[in-house]
């Protein structure tokens, strides 16, 4: 269409010229803001609208429907017009060929984001975007609608699509408000459970249609559209929970940590059934949690993601709760009834990297955006996915104020990030050459470690009591120290090395044990250099590892008491303790997504027995300060024999800051150790508290028929000692009577 004068109607100019008609028609007009809606005409004002397939719109006087005008076309179909002899509010009544359709115009309302939404967003540093970005049911002059906010600063148009247009691109083109990038726009009368896109032209071209980035609620998968959210409105009723957080999470509380993957921790009716939803899974989960005595729920990621096989972390809706198991009330409802019952809850978070889908945030405006441009920095080889950009500040404050959501407005109790240490290495699984060096030419991620030592300060200043925990698996130094130190200001880091070390350990047959004896002893080497959680993951029970049980040798009633041992040596070792699901009752099946967890198991006494030892070491962890008190504190441990290499057996103290000490006594061999003699601190009867051999747990009751007399015999530096019965695979703990 050849550029040319405005056409005018009676002396007016009402006509666009042909080249913005010509933009307008092809879905590329940058600022429609510019040609439609209103417009003052001199003491007038002029309308415009483009309304691609309408049969005819009249303007209606918004206060009373009374017909103003009949809009006429413009230069090509579904581009209409009119003047009105003064400027007032106004509706547009479109006759489509399926009925009419009355509606204020998108394009009479001004600028919706304040400069000081725009500004925190572009410093990175806005903490509400939850809020105020993505689809955010409101009222604009008296008008309910939908306001859509969207980073895409490099695309040269974008259009809010979905079912209320048909996912016409050319219906709702949006404006862009620079120098932010992000572009805007009301659409009244839009409701809550209304679906939608971005179409987004890029610099080279239309992209495929995107979802939401700061979505609040999604399709169903496989569906992959954004869903408007009624603004969360849940009336939480856990005061008291959270009044009193810090101290049940304090580094001097006892943390036992149930993971739970939602899906497949039980389904209707059975191994292949359907899912439970948020509401079925409280009902459920929670009790059961509660009688085993974990003190937290870890979930595996739950918001939204496209592959189920992902488990959840390769998600791409950072904000909105996957709709597998209902909406974000539902989510908060399960969260508060945790709350309730005594139950924290802890959130698997993924701020590392995305998945590749054509709907997601990769190229989002037709640009490296979220992500870094070059594939060495951007791109991670081993899980195809895209790595953020979180030296970008807007990624930077988009990844901060996701975290923070969960936090405040889910009232969730911590985070457990996951793959910290691909974040804080730019050579993280790639061989040389394959990485890009930082500005001072080391390997270190400089943006990623700023961005964690910001969220943690974050949080620690404005989330009272929250914990964020470090799935990390390097020598990095200082994760759980402060940042004011020097340290990236986690709560608490994920002890890998600990876990390696001891299951390759425990995996040994007996015999070869004692040439493996340091596996088990030089976790205390380093234990307090951070605090840590001691984690027997999902990570350990997939991808051909089998599971817990299966990892043991011997035969069946070694391998359960293998287990059982294992378990106790794990309770009573220092650190906070994190158990997958499923391992509580040695299922033997290597755990798989798409399936619950073998519960039918509980009927055989073998397994009974390690449910039953799992709960009641949970309850002694809770009911005894010197097995938590002093975790992180080197006088809470000490070794009374450390190189019993040959019988492969071990003994220790835990001590609290006050109070009597425990004696735990760890036997890893077939063989009963009669006459075993362990220097203790105390005087008089010591009582057996726990045997992990015991008759209830299904072992073969070998024990000190409830206690034993100190002795006036010195051994390893103790005044006094005990000799002891020692079970097979067995561990002991003894606490003086008196």
């Amino acid at each position: 269409m050849n550029d040319r004068p405005a056409v005018t109607l009676h002396g007016e100019h009402l006509l666009p010229r042909d080249t913005d008609v010509d933009a307008l028609v092809r879905a590329e007009h940058g600022d429609p803001f510019s040609i439609l809606g209103p417009h003052p005409d001199g003491d007038g004002l002029m309308i415009r609208a483009f309304l691609p397939n309408a049969l005819g719109v009249e303007v209606l006087e918004r206060s009373s429907g009374r017909t103003l005008a009949s809009m006429e076309q413009g230069q090509v179909p579904g581009l209409f017009f009119t003047r009105l002899t003064h400027p007032q509010p106004y509706l547009l009544s479109i006759r489509w060929p399926g009925g009419v359709h009355v509606t204020e115009d998108p394009y009479s309302f001004g600028p919706q984001l304040g400069e000081m939404d725009l500004y925190l967003f572009a410093e990175g540093n806005h903490r509400e975007l939850a809020r105020v970005f993505g689809a955010q049911v409101v009222e604009v002059e008296g008008v309910q609608g939908v306001r859509f906010a969207v980073w895409a600063p490099n695309a040269r148009r974008v259009s809010v699509v979905g079912s209320f247009n048909d996912w016409d691109g050319r219906r709702h083109p949006m404006r862009l408000r620079f120098p932010s990038g992000v572009w805007e726009i009301f659409i009244p009368r839009l409701q809550p459970g209304d679906a939608y896109k971005y179409e987004i032209l890029g610099p080279h071209g239309i992209l495929p249609l995107k979802a939401d980035p700061m979505a609040l609620a999604t399709e169903h998968p496989p569906g992959t559209a954004s869903i408007v959210a009624r603004p969360l409105d849940y009336q939480w009723r856990d005061d008291l929970w959270l009044r009193e957080r810090a101290a049940r999470q304090a580094v001097n509380a006892p943390l036992s940590i149930y993971e739970v993957h939602a899906g497949s921790w039980q389904r209707e009716g059975g191994e292949n059934g359907p899912i439970y939803n948020w509401h079925e899974l409280a009902e459920r989960l929670i009790p059961y949690v509660k009688e085993m005595g974990f003190t937290h729920i870890e979930l595996m990621p739950i918001m939204e993601h496209p592959f189920g096989g992902s488990w959840g972390y390769q998600l791409l809706s950072q904000f909105a709760p996957s709709a597998r198991y209902g909406s974000a009330h539902d989510f908060a409802a399960f969260v508060d009834a945790c709350h309730g019952a005594g139950i924290g809850v802890i959130l698997d978070w993924v701020p590392a990297h995305f998945p590749t889908d054509a709907h997601g945030l990769g190229e989002f405006d037709g640009t490296a955006l979220y992500e870094y441009a070059h594939p060495f920095e951007g791109f991670h080889q081993d899980w195809d996915t895209y790595i953020y950009n979180l030296g970008r500040t807007e990624v930077h404050g988009f990844m901060l104020a996701s975290a923070l959501h969960w936090l405040r407005d889910f009232h969730v109790d911590g985070l457990r990030v996951d793959a910290v240490a691909s974040m804080l290495y730019r050579d993280y699984s790639r061989q040389e050459g394959e990485w890009i060096p930082n500005r001072h030419g080391g390997r270190e991620n400089l943006e990623a470690i700023e961005f964690l030592q910001h969220l943690n300060e974050v949080v620690t200043a404005e989330v009272e009591g929250a914990l964020v925990i470090a799935e990390e698996s390097t020598a990095f130094p200082g994760v759980s120290r402060p940042v004011a130190d020097g340290g990236l200001g986690f709560a608490y880091k994920w002890n890998m090395g600990w876990m390696h070390d001891s299951l390759k350990y425990i995996q040994e047959d007996p015999i070869h044990r004692s040439y493996h004896h340091d596996k088990m002893t030089f976790s205390m080497v380093y234990a307090y250099s951070e605090h840590f959680v001691l984690p027997i993951s999902h990570d350990e029970v997939v991808h051909g590892k089998g599971s817990l049980i299966g990892k043991m040798p011997g035969d069946r009633w070694q391998k359960f008491a293998n287990l059982r041992a294992y378990l106790s040596f794990m309770w009573t070792h220092p650190g906070k303790k994190l158990l997958f699901m499923g391992s509580e009752f040695a299922q033997w099946r290597e755990w798989h997504h798409d399936r619950e967890l073998d519960w039918h198991l509980l009927n055989e006494p073998e397994h009974k027995g390690v449910h039953d030892l799992l709960r009641d070491l949970n309850r002694l962890y809770r009911e005894e300060p010197a097995l938590h008190e002093l975790d992180s504190d080197p006088a809470g441990f000490q070794w009374l024999i450390g190189d019993d290499r040959a019988n492969s057996t071990f003994a220790w103290l835990r001590k609290s800051s006050s109070g009597d000490p425990l004696l735990v006594v760890a036997n890893f061999t077939p063989v009963v150790r009669g006459g075993y003699r362990v220097g203790v601190p105390i005087t008089g009867r010591w009582r057996e508290i726990f045997n992990s051999d015991a008759a209830c747990y299904r072992g073969s009751n070998n024990g000190n028929g409830g206690g034993i007399l100190a002795e006036q015999v010195e051994q390893h530096g103790q005044p006094l000692s005990v000799s002891l019965t020692v079970p097979p695979l067995g561990v002991v703990i003894l606490r003086p009577e008196g």
